[in-house]
C-alpha cells in the first residue's frame, strides 16, 4: 500500500476527554517516561523478536508463541489465561478502577520460504494444512506485533503509579486464516476477560520507513468474503461439444457477467471488489470436463453493500449457467467461516489517538492514509462489542532502505507476505512500544 499525506479535516474536540488541556498536560509529562521504559529494554525486545522471527508458527499451530509470550506477561503480573480459542491467550492487569483497554498482538505465521538472507532468517519447514511440507516465515510482521504487545505491557506495568483502569493484552492466534478473533470470541473470552472499552492495535506497514506513522479515520480495512462456486456441465469427447454441455464455457460467461456486479450494480461512491482468483477444470485437452470451480475473493466496507455483492453473485451465476443450457443449478458457497468484518477506526478515538501519535513521533510522520481493501480480523473486537476500536500503521523500513527504493528505477519494497520482507527491528518496536502504550496511557485514567 501507498501513504499519501491527506489535509485534515476540521475536527471537533474528542469526547473522550473530560478536559483536553488538563489530559494533553498530563500526556506530555507521561512522554519521558515512556522514553526513559522504552529505551532501557529495546536491546532485549530485540532478540526476543529474533527469537520469534526464527521460530515462526503457522495459523492454529502457535503453541510456542503463545507460550512464551504468556510466560512473559505473568513476570510482569498479568493475571493470565490461555487456551482461549484454540492457542489464543490473555494477560489481564487491574490497576483500580477505570476505563478496561484491549491491546491485540496476533501470533501466527505464513506459509512462506525466506529469502531475506538475514542471519536470523527462518529454516523453519511443517505441514500445511493439505499435508505437504511447506516453509514457514513470518512474512507479515506478526513477530513485531508480539514484541510491541509485551513492551506495551512492560511499560504500563512499570508506569502502574500514573494511570487507573484495566489493560488486557490480548495474544491471538489465526489471523492470517481470519478465523482467530471469532474463535476466541466464541470461546468465552469476554466472559474470561473484564469487557473492554475500547480496541487498540497496530500493523506493520511494508512501504513507510520506520519512524512513520499512518491511520484511517472510519472505514479502514475491508470486509473480506471467500466464495466457491462450482458449474455442472456435461462432459465428454473435446470433437464432439456438441454432445456437452461446457462448464468451461459456462465459467467464461460468469466471469464476465460478475464484472457487472461492481460496474453497474453498486453505487460508484461505494468501494466494492469482486475477483476470481481461480479457475479448475477439465484434466487433459480433448476431456471436456463435468464442471468447473472457482474461488472468489469479494471485498468491501458497509454491510449493505456486502449483502449486495453476495447477492448479486449467486444471482447472476445462477441464471448464467441455466442461460448456457446446465442442467443443474450452480454451487455457491460464501465461507462464513472466513468471513473477516471490515475494521472501522471509531473517528473520536481516532482523533484522540492522531493527537497523541504526533506528540510520540512528530506532526510530519503521522500521516491520514486512504482505507484499503486488504482484510484483518481485528475489527471483529469491537464490531462484536459495539465500542470505539483503533489500528494503526506502524512504518518498518530502515531508513537507508526506503530512500533508495525512491529513487528513480529502483525496484519496489518488498511488500508484506513476500519472501523477501523484513523490518528494521529497532527503530520498529521502539516507534510501536511508545506509540502503543502513549495510547493506553492517553485512554486509561490518570494515576
Amino acid at each position: 500500500m501507498r501513504f499519501r499525506l491527506i489535509a485534515l479535516a476540521s475536527l471537533a474536540p474528542s469526547l473522550l476527554l473530560a478536559d483536553g488541556a488538563v489530559r494533553g498536560a498530563h500526556r506530555a509529562a507521561l512522554a519521558p517516561l515512556v522514553e526513559r521504559e522504552t529505551e532501557a529494554r529495546l536491546a532485549e525486545w530485540v532478540v526476543y523478536y529474533k527469537e520469534l522471527h526464527t521460530s515462526p508458527e503457522l495459523s492454529l499451530h502457535e503453541t510456542e508463541s503463545a507460550r512464551k509470550l504468556a510466560a512473559r506477561l505473568r513476570e510482569l503480573g498479568y493475571d493470565v489465561t490461555t487456551g482461549i480459542g484454540g492457542n489464543g491467550l490473555a494477560g489481564v492487569l487491574r490497576n483500580g478502577a477505570g476505563p478496561t483497554v484491549l491491546i491485540r498482538g496476533d501470533m501466527d505465521a505464513l506459509p512462506v520460504v525466506e529469502e531475506t538472507g538475514l542471519p536470523y532468517a527462518s529454516t523453519v519447514k511443517a505441514a500445511g494444512p493439505d499435508g505437504v511440507e511447506v516453509g514457514v516465515m513470518h512474512a507479515c510482521g506478526h513477530d513485531v506485533h508480539q514484541t510491541t504487545l509485551i513492551g506495551t505491557a512492560t511499560v504500563l506495568a512499570q508506569l502502574k503509579d500514573r494511570w487507573r483502569g484495566t489493560v488486557v493484552a490480548l495474544g491471538q492466534p489465526a489471523e492470517e486464516i481470519g478465523k482467530g478473533a471469532r474463535m476466541m470470541i466464541a470461546d468465552g473470552l469476554f466472559e474470561r476477560v473484564p469487557r473492554p472499552d475500547y480496541c487498540v492495535a497496530l500493523h506493520v506497514a511494508s512501504d513507510a520507513p520506520a519512524g512513520v506513522i499512518a491511520y484511517a479515520p472510519g472505514w479502514a480495512l475491508a470486509n473480506v468474503d471467500s466464495v466457491d462456486i462450482t458449474i455442472h456441465g456435461r462432459g465428454g469427447h473435446g470433437s464432439r461439444p456438441n454432445e456437452t454441455i461446457d462448464p468451461v464455457v459456462a465459467a467464461a460467461q460468469v466471469v464476465l457477467a460478475l464484472q457487472t456486479i461492481v460496474s453497474r450494480r453498486v453505487d460508484p461512491r461505494e468501494p466494492a471488489v469482486v475477483t476470481v482468483g481461480s479457475i479448475h477444470s477439465g484434466s487433459k485437452h480433448n476431456i471436456i470436463s463435468n464442471e468447473a470451480r472457482l474461488q472468489l475473493t469479494v471485498r468491501s466496507y458497509g454491510d449493505e453493500t456486502r449483502r449486495l455483492l453476495l447477492d448479486g453473485i449467486r444471482e447472476i451465476t445462477t441464471h448464467t449457467c441455466r442461460a448456457m443450457g446446465c442442467e443443474r443449478d450452480p454451487d455457491i458457497r460464501a465461507r462464513e467461516d472466513e468471513f473477516t468484518p471490515a475494521t472501522y477506526n471509531d473517528p473520536q478515538l481516532a482523533a484522540l489517538a492522531a493527537d497523541v501519535l504526533r506528540q510520540v513521533v512528530g506532526e510530519q510522520n503521522v500521516l491520514e492514509r486512504q482505507p484499503v481493501m486488504g482484510g484483518e480480523d481485528f475489527g471483529r473486537y469491537s464490531k462484536h462489542l459495539e465500542v470505539p476500536g483503533f489500528m494503526f500503521f506502524l512504518g518498518s523500513v530502515g531508513a537507508d532502505r526506503f530512500q533508495a527504493s525512491q529513487q528513480p528505477g529502483a525496484a519496489p519494497l518488498p511488500s508484506l507476505h513476500s519472501s523477501q520482507f523484513y523490518p528494521d527491528p529497532g527503530p520498529t518496536i521502539s516507534t510501536g512500544v511508545r506509540c502503543l502504550s502513549s495510547i493506553a496511557l492517553a485512554l486509561l485514567d490518570e494515576g
